[in-house]
């Protein structure tokens, strides 16, 4: 039998629970939504998660269209999901924790005795390190992004491989492979001994079905190519991107960019430009490197300095 808060399941059987994890203001009881499945066979264990930031809903998109996929009596080892981890954020659609105004992806292992954050990161991480791999599922916020993997524990690291092969079997196609903040789960899990990758699964309002689709295949690409399910993984050459440029307005106005997500920009290209009301142009602004169109913001207004858009740089394939 294995357990995850009020879930439990024998082999071969999947199980819906919650997790206690601390209080609401009015005392009552902070619960996340969990799940188990323990499969008849015996292996390796996963962890995958969802929602860290609470305005980030495609992997619990992809959460809830994976879990009933999953025959228990047709897996081998364990998956171990937490659908839910930003409970405070969720609830009132933000990014960071209201409570705290945490962003809960900067404080892993976690504290159990620090702020409300850094509990839920305490009592998530529990469950995490003990797993022989880790998924972590983001987006881009509400900007508008490419679908892409991220490998956050730097080159240098001792399982730098192992998260980039675990990158490239996810497969979206697009790998940003640069060391990551302190208190990111993608950079603590290697630390850990644990593969770990961060998918960013576009960015959207609300949730979007075709990057839920990149997630559900990439989950299953991983279950089929570690051994959790039988079947064969295509392993696609993915494109990586080694540095990111960040772009913002020189001026107050309206964006017009001159590129669309996933174009290759040379240094000197036109990004966008940014016009008055009436269409007069106020300022114009160039890729300083060459790279792809990584990611811009959603909505067409800026104020001066306001972040724009971003190009990956250092591109190569593997």
């Amino acid at each position: 039998m294995i357990t995850l808060g009020t879930a439990s399941a024998a082999p071969g059987e999947t199980d819906t629970g919650r997790l206690e994890v601390g209080e609401t203001r009015d005392g009552s009881p902070v619960r996340l939504p969990v799940a188990v499945i323990n499969g008849a066979g015996d292996g390796k264990t996963i962890y995958i998660q969802a929602v860290s930031d609470g305005d980030e809903l495609n992997g619990l998109g992809v959460i809830n269209r994976v879990v009933p996929r999953i025959d228990p009596a047709e897996l081998s080892g364990t998956v171990l999901v937490v659908g839910i981890v930003n409970y405070f954020a969720f609830q009132v659609a933000e990014h960071r924790n209201p409570i705290d105004d945490r962003k809960m992806n900067r404080g892993y292992p976690g504290d159990r005795n620090g702020t409300t954050s850094e509990r839920i990161a305490y009592e998530t991480f529990q469950i995490a390190k003990d797993a022989d791999l880790i998924l972590d599922l983001h987006q881009g916020s509400t900007s508008r992004m490419l679908n892409e993997t991220r490998v956050r524990c730097g080159v240098r690291h001792r399982l730098h491989g192992d998260c980039l092969r675990l990158a490239k079997v996810f497969g979206c196609g697009h790998v940003l492979d640069i060391k990551g903040p302190n208190g990111q789960l993608a950079r603590v899990g290697p630390d850990r001994g644990i593969p770990t990758i961060d998918p960013e699964l576009g960015g959207a309002v609300g949730w979007d079905e075709e990057s839920i689709q990149y997630g559900v295949e990439g989950v299953f690409n991983v279950l089929r190519y570690y051994g959790f399910l039988d079947g064969d993984v295509a392993m696609e050459t993915q494109t990586r991107a080694r540095g990111f440029d960040q772009y913002g307005s020189p001026a107050g106005g309206l964006v017009h960019f001159n590129s669309d997500l996933g174009d290759r920009v040379a240094a000197g290209d036109v990004l966008f430009e940014v016009t008055d009301a009436f269409g007069a142009r106020k300022g114009r602004v160039t890729a300083d490197n060459d790279g792809i169109f990584w990611r811009t913001r959603r909505l067409p207004q800026v104020a001066t300095g306001e972040y724009v858009c971003s190009v990956g740089t250092d591109i190569d394939s593997y």
